[in-house]
């Protein structure tokens, strides 16, 4: 089998389950296993480098509403690669290429390669796309085995904070302007063993103002901007320190840990365990308190 990712949690999921040697293109922004950067890139980003998260927010604001792509798919790479299943998402135009831009290039150039679209919502949802990428690529075992270390995990970590005071978090999934989180991020939070200050599961992050993230009350803030490493997000994390005066503040790996639904979705509730029950679960290398 000859496969395409479009977006990099399903190129972690394909690598996780066994299917990484059959994997042939991937996104500019599948970097995880390291594996991945080996492979042919077929979609990348039309959004200028550099840019300033308000920056960031003006042009993806402005594209929207324009009706055009943020990923520039490139058609050639995609038939020379003649792929036999094609993996992309219809959960969020932010990230990765619009699946009907990905439906039209393949009838244009007359590619009969299967289009599996992932939509996950919450963390369930999210173990259940790594079955179903399983079934998908004949690696059903080893799909099976990667769920059951996952939902171990998860439960271990339900064990260790159960019956403990539980602090109400706010995770900003962007600075500026601010996000409050939305899919599978406030049930990461209470998974941890807290409370979300704002933010509804299942439902997109949405924009608030800094009064709203004042008033939310949380005991720990949590940043968290899409895209961003953990040096990246500790650097955003420092400029919104002081709108919290006597709160903690920390910065996580985003980008790996919060917002790529994949595996490595439980090691951010890992991360947010230890940052909320320190004496309860060890903390994580994958955050920092600012």
């Amino acid at each position: 089998m000859r496969i395409v990712s479009l977006i990099p949690s399903a190129t972690e999921i394909l690598f996780a389950v066994g299917a990484g040697d059959d994997v042939v293109g991937v996104t500019f922004e599948c970097d995880h296993p390291p594996a991945a950067r080996e492979r042919r890139v077929v979609s990348t980003s039309a959004m200028p480098e550099g840019l300033a998260p308000q920056e960031i927010d003006d042009f993806v604001a402005a594209a929207l509403a324009a009706g055009e792509d943020l990923y520039r798919l490139d058609a050639g790479a995609l038939a020379e690669l003649d792929a036999d299943l094609v993996v992309t998402q219809d959960l969020c135009a932010v990230c990765a290429v619009d699946v009907s831009t990905v439906d039209d290039a393949l009838g244009y150039l007359g590619c009969r390669a299967d289009v599996a679209t992932l939509d996950p919502h919450s963390l369930d949802d999210v173990l259940a796309t790594i079955t179903e990428v399983g079934r998908l690529t004949g690696t059903d075992e080893r799909a099976a085995e990667v769920v059951a270390g996952l939902e171990a995990r998860l439960a271990a970590v339900a064990d260790r904070v159960a019956g403990r005071d539980r602090p109400r978090v706010l995770v900003l999934e962007w600075t500026d302007p601010p996000f409050a989180p939305g899919h599978w991020i406030p049930e990461m939070v209470a998974r941890a063993g807290g409370e979300p200050a704002l933010g509804v599961a299942g439902t997109r992050s949405a924009r608030i103002t800094w009064d709203e993230a004042l008033a939310s009350r949380p005991d720990v803030v949590v940043c968290a901007p899409c895209g961003y490493d953990l040096d990246g997000s500790t650097t955003l994390a420092e400029e919104v320190r002081d709108r919290f005066p006597g709160v903690p503040v920390w910065a996580v790996d985003a980008d790996g840990h919060f917002a790529r639904p994949g595996p490595r979705l439980v090691d951010g509730v890992e991360a947010l365990a230890g940052i909320l029950h320190p004496g309860a679960v060890e903390s994580s290398a994958h955050c920092r308190q600012v």
